[in-house]
């Protein structure tokens, strides 16, 4: 039950801090939309994506692993679908400069809008499972 709640929390601030980072993932509903959301994710994370891992295992293993983030572009997707407060947008994203590090301005669909949320969730959810262990 304790690893349970922790996982929800994890969820919980990962989802959040992704909504806030990543202008075209959205929300409505205010917070108790993403409690919820947290909860559906959580569900999803415990059921769905162990049956995605099993069924993307021929595709990780002819490319080392490379796809992996596919079963969390499919979980992030089937949160999309069971809660319809939280979507998907198309964005454009503005670019960013610092120090001679630039990233171009580019518009994303919502395609490459649910990779990036995957990946901003999967690394965010990563660390913070670091972090509380």
């Amino acid at each position: 039950m304790k690893a349970l709640l922790r996982y929800f929390l994890i969820n919980l601030v990962s989802l959040w801090i992704t909504t806030e980072i990543i202008r075209g993932l959205t929300y409505t509903g205010g917070f108790r939309t993403l409690l919820i959301g947290a909860v559906v994710f959580t569900v999803i994370n415990f059921l769905l994506v162990p049956l995605l891992k099993v069924l993307f295992l021929p595709l990780n293993l002819l490319t080392l692993g490379i796809f992996a983030w596919l079963t969390n572009v499919v979980a992030l997707y089937a949160l999309t679908n069971f809660l319809p407060q939280i979507r998907l947008m198309p964005y454009y994203f503005p670019g960013y400069d610092f120090s001679g590090f630039s990233i171009p301005a580019a518009e994303l669909s919502t395609l490459w809008v649910a990779v990036a949320a995957s990946f901003s969730i999967g690394l965010l959810t990563h660390f913070l499972h670091w972090l509380v262990h």
